[in-house]
């Protein structure tokens, strides 16, 4: 197909509220370079990184400061957000096999190639380039995956930031068949893509979650279920997790440790709950943790998340849908925290 001129889209104007998300019809349609595809959004998922971006939560200063984008560098605005892309390919660039042309796809949402070059530090897509809130959007063909699916866009769209995420601390911890795994902030689009990923590679999961979403984590493969207010080594006990599974940390961080067994792995991968910590260094140490930050993808999860996805391994967690225009209303739904699963916004 000839690609159009202009498409429309959201930009994120700056770092602030929703209000710094503007929709536009007249954005500049990408064309592939080299080693690249253009993708047509089909429907693109709002996910913790598309807010904490906009509201410059990673930066350690204030919202103007250097460190204010996910990788610890300044973002360039206005700037298309959105990492969780399902689509077709409709263009390619120089060095791609033009019969990808027509793939229905899923990106891989942590970059090691953009602009045909290879990346020192890799990106997020979506924060330091260019993402899937528009029409149209371009990424290197690595990243590009396709995928043989009856499930619907929306549905599809719903994996590749937060599936890809909990697969990959799952992959960074080396969860085992018939270990226990204990995941906090369940209910939401990693925690709840973790329970089922654990649950494909064989683990026992325990689920930290609210008293009205127990049953769906039930549901989901979980075995048992805590209150997020629980006590939670007085009702599980000390010493009784092989892996930790983290999205919140916050106060109730130090007992996570406590149930760890000696040689338990901990991986992290969000910080709802609050990002300071106290940490009892003596327990790190003479329980003989391991300590998982986990961030960028190791190369072959997103990979693997297809193969699953193909093999009716997982399934997708749609909670609600809205159309592209209305993103602001989607992430004030998003923030409200009363969904289990993703939001996904459809491009119409």
């Amino acid at each position: 197909m000839t690609l159009p001129a202009k498409m429309h889209g959201v930009v994120l104007t700056g770092h602030g509220g929703p209000e710094m998300l503007v929709w536009r019809d007249d954005l500049a349609a990408p064309a592939p370079g080299k080693g690249d595809v253009v993708v047509r959004v089909a429907a693109a998922a709002v996910n913790n990184t598309d807010i904490n971006t906009r509201t410059a939560w990673y930066s350690k200063g204030d919202a103007e400061a250097d460190d204010a984008g996910w990788s610890g560098t300044p973002l360039v605005f206005p700037r298309i957000q959105g990492a969780d892309v399902c689509g077709q390919i409709v263009a390619v660039g120089e060095a791609v096999d033009p019969a990808r042309i027509g793939e229905r796809v899923l990106i891989e949402p942590c970059l090691r190639e953009a602009n045909g070059a290879r990346l020192g530090k890799p990106w997020y897509f979506g924060s330091e380039c260019d993402g899937g809130f528009a029409q149209y959007t371009r990424v290197a063909s690595r990243h590009v995956y396709k995928v043989v699916s009856d499930l619907t866009d929306v549905e599809l769209a719903s994996f590749p930031c937060s599936y890809s995420t909990a697969e990959n601390m799952l992959t960074r911890a080396n969860v085992q068949k018939g270990e226990t795994v204990l995941v906090t902030g369940a209910s939401g689009g990693v925690g709840s893509a973790a329970v089922q990923l654990a649950r494909a590679r064989g683990a026992n999961v325990i689920a930290v979650t609210s008293a009205s979403k127990a049953q769906n984590l039930m549901d989901l493969g979980a075995i048992k279920t805590l209150d997020r207010n629980d006590d939670f080594v007085a009702e599980i006990g000390a010493n009784s997790i092989d892996v930790v599974v983290d999205l919140v940390a916050g106060p109730k961080w130090p007992a996570l440790l406590d149930l760890l067994r000696p040689g338990g792995r901990y991986a992290v991968a969000g910080a709802i709950g609050g990002a300071i910590v106290e940490l009892d260094v003596r327990t790190l140490y003479l329980k003989d943790l391991s300590f998982f930050g986990c961030t960028v993808l190791e190369p072959e999860v997103f990979g693997n998340l297809i193969g699953r996805i193909e093999r009716r391994e997982i399934v997708p967690l749609v909670a609600e849908t809205y159309p592209l225009r209305e993103i602001s209303s989607a992430q004030r739904a998003f923030a409200e925290k009363g969904h289990i699963g993703k939001i996904v916004l459809e491009l119409r």
